[in-house]
């Protein structure tokens, strides 16, 4: 379980893909405080950790992740957002997030505005039901608060530490991000869906 609270940058080292598989090397600044077996958002993707060198880290995403996910469109050189799993006693600073993708998005629209950004994100309407007005949202793990929300639409807002201190910065027009909806909100709609059809 996650925050959508960016810990630091990694930087991807190295990508191979062996038999469906796709392993991924990262650099990080918190690589030495990392455990093999320990699970770690990577701009929201949950890996497990599965081999540490220095001040590298290793992951592999399988078919599924690939799929549902923007990490084949992942290369070398790229930065990604990194958080480790909560602690429990922890300050819930941004909302519960699982690090299990539901789906990627495309940025339609960045541009600044008086100190801060704003991105708007499209995203297949099957999930329109999942968004809410003002409810959260994860965008490449980053925790935003959604506005201007349509059947396949919405927008964040951006303020200058977020934009300075994740990836967010990164996102062209265009771009895949991966987004994960509030799983209070899944649950919710799967109970009203069970008592509209028992």
């Amino acid at each position: 379980m996650f925050t959508g609270i960016i810990e630091c940058i990694g930087i991807i080292k190295k990508i191979s893909d062996t038999d469906g598989n796709r392993r991924i090397w990262i650099s990080s600044p918190i690589t030495d405080q990392l455990k093999i077996d320990q699970s770690v958002a990577h701009n929201g993707i949950c890996l497990t950790v599965e081999e540490i060198s220095n001040d590298l880290h290793a992951v592999t995403a399988v078919p599924e992740t690939i799929q549902k996910t923007s990490i084949a469109g992942w290369q070398e050189g790229m930065a990604v957002n990194i958080e480790r799993c909560l602690e429990i006693g922890s300050r819930l600073d941004g909302h519960l997030v699982q690090g299990h993708v539901d789906t990627t998005g495309i940025c339609i629209k960045k541009e600044s505005a008086e100190n801060s950004w704003l991105f708007r994100f499209t995203f297949p309407k099957e999930f329109a039901s999942l968004i809410v007005e003002k409810g959260s949202i994860c965008v490449n793990g980053i925790s935003l608060t959604a506005f201007d929300v349509s059947d396949d639409a919405f927008t964040v807002t951006i303020i200058p530490f977020t934009y300075q201190h994740t990836t967010i910065a990164d996102i062209s027009e265009g771009d895949q991000v991966n987004l994960e909806f509030d799983i209070l909100g899944k649950y919710i709609l799967r109970h009203a869906r069970l008592m509209q059809n028992p």
